[in-house]
């Protein structure tokens, strides 16, 4: 490709991680495709990172599929070692290359990485490649989280390869294009004490200092604090995937990145019924990372984080354990005063008290005892707040007609109010079963109604807060076996363009709205997708 092609996609290289210490990387080039085929292309994102889309759609499928090397990318293979499943071993991107660094218009500064690329040193005996169905997976929930406000990494494309990968059976491989704040993970720090050194373990603290926390870069002990930065944007991302009921599925320490976005979705899913013990990775047979388990395995993985950083928070071993013990500390505090905070919100409750508190681990308890939705279940009683406001609305503009104005124009205006106010309720209805039911929502009305805010800036935040609709397991294996077995995009598209509006509270969302058959979500499983 010449000079100008390259040009013209936009690309803007910085290659600050291959300044690092060698051991911490492998430059190598991606293995070359059979017949790769740009399937999927998220144009949103391209926009936001200053490329030129159409140059893209003619030239992405050889370049993103590594046929062809991006003018002034400079490929390379992380290094990094994680506890998986609590065991300690030495990882890496076996199938993945960064081919750089990438400053947007805006000045922010991302990863551009291709995942399936083929085989590095890191491989592990692996093919390096990866299958069609598990990428289209990863877009679909890279974007739901996006559009849900949660850091996330991003997926900028999927080329199809015109390979086959086998795994149990021979399926159509893919490359996914990643797009991250960094690739940095605790795994990374655990790698670089470990193999690298004090001196490269130090060349990565100021280096991810630099890139994602500058505010502490004059710091007398900057290893204390980054890991403080981290604690504090963990707990406010474990934080956010409970109040949705995202479930990663394999939170091993190489799977949290030090930039605080959610990174690698192989078995992740979102929680239907509402059952804290939920789980859907076929790996995870204990359940060490069911749903109700992720704050605590945040905790743990940011423990192991201290450990790598400890001959840098302190010369003295003691000293240092015990300075990181008490940061450490932070993240429980913090974990739970940001959830309560989100759960009063997904309430429209504002003030912090003890009956707030009371009545969100109640509504817990009978969602759990009624095997309720957990989305649909919040998602109803915003409807019923939104209705409530509506009303009031109604009255007044009936009052301000029976005072002067005239009343053609008022009962105008209340037609013109949104259609989404009007939806039918969907889902919870196994809680009106339940005997507490009516007073917990008399209990729920009388903190609105003395609460700090209006009832319709209540409302408001409520549909700010719940999601109308979230990735619906059962939703995305039918865009993904559309995709994959019939090379039909348009289902996968159409839901992904919902999933990027979840608090549109649109009549267009309602397909995506009921949960799955009993029997269907509780039969489900998810794969890691390797």
């Amino acid at each position: 490709m010449d000079k100008e092609t390259a040009v013209g996609i936009g690309w803007n290289w910085l290659h600050s991680y291959a300044q690092l210490s060698d051991k911490l990387y492998h430059l190598q080039q991606p293995t070359p495709v059979q017949d790769p085929e740009l399937v999927v292309l998220n144009e949103s994102l391209a926009a936001q990172l200053g490329l030129d889309i159409q140059a893209l759609e003619k030239h992405g499928a050889s370049i993103l599929g590594g046929n062809e090397q991006a003018e002034g990318s400079l490929p390379l293979a992380q290094a990094y070692a994680g506890h998986q499943f609590g065991h300690f071993t030495m990882l890496g991107d076996g199938r993945a290359l960064l081919l750089g660094e990438h400053a947007t218009p805006s000045g922010q500064v991302v990863d551009i990485q291709l995942k399936g690329s083929g085989r590095t040193p890191y491989s592990r005996g692996g093919d390096g490649r990866a299958a069609l169905g598990p990428m289209l997976r990863e877009y679909i929930i890279s974007e739901a989280l996006h559009g849900l406000g949660i850091p996330t990494t991003r997926s900028l494309a999927v080329v199809e390869t015109g390979e086959t990968v086998q795994r149990e059976k021979a399926l159509p491989g893919a490359i996914l294009t990643r797009v991250a704040d960094s690739h940095i993970r605790v795994g990374t720090f655990q790698y670089a004490a470990n193999w690298g050194g004090v001196d490269v373990l130090e060349q990565l603290v100021d280096y991810t200092v630099k890139r994602h926390y500058p505010e502490i870069a004059s710091s007398d002990n900057k290893a204390l604090d980054l890991l403080r930065a981290v604690i504090d944007k963990q707990s406010k991302l474990i934080a956010q995937w409970q109040l949705v009921g995202f479930i990663h599925g394999v939170m091993n320490t190489d799977n949290m990145a030090i930039s605080g976005q959610s990174i690698d979705f192989g078995p992740c899913a979102f929680m239907n019924r509402y059952d804290p013990n939920t789980v859907f990775s076929s790996i995870d047979t204990a359940g060490r990372y069911a749903y109700r388990n992720q704050p605590q395995i945040a905790a743990w993985n940011l423990a192991r984080l201290a450990e790598a950083l400890l001959p840098l928070i302190d010369a003295d071993s003691t000293r240092g354990i015990e300075l990181a013990e008490e940061a450490l500390t932070e993240f429980g505090a913090s974990y739970r005063k940001n959830w309560l905070a989100g759960m009063r919100k997904k309430l429209g409750l504002v003030d912090d008290n003890e009956q707030a508190e009371e009545l969100i681990f109640d509504l817990l308890e009978m969602l759990e005892q009624a095997g309720a939705d957990y989305t649909n279940t919040f998602r109803q009683l915003t409807q019923q707040a939104l209705d409530q406001m509506q009303e009031q609305k109604s009255q007044a503009q009936s009052h301000e007609g029976l005072e002067g104005q005239p009343k053609q124009q008022a009962e105008a205006q209340s037609i013109e109010e949104p259609q989404e106010l009007s939806q039918q309720h969907c889902g919870a209805s196994a809680l009106e079963r339940q005997s507490n039911w009516s007073s917990w929502q008399e209990r729920w009305q009388q903190l609105r109604v003395n609460g700090s805010v209006s009832l319709q800036q209540s409302a408001l935040m409520m549909k700010e807060s719940n999601p109308n609709l979230i990735a619906r397991n059962h939703i995305v294996e039918q865009v993904i076996a559309s995709a994959v077995e019939e090379a039909n995009y348009e289902p996968l598209e159409q839901f992904v363009a919902a999933l990027r509006e979840p608090y549109a509270y649109s009549d267009a969302q309602l397909t995506y709205v009921q949960p799955p058959a009993e029997q269907v979500d509780q039969s489900y499983v998810t794969y890691c997708g390797t």
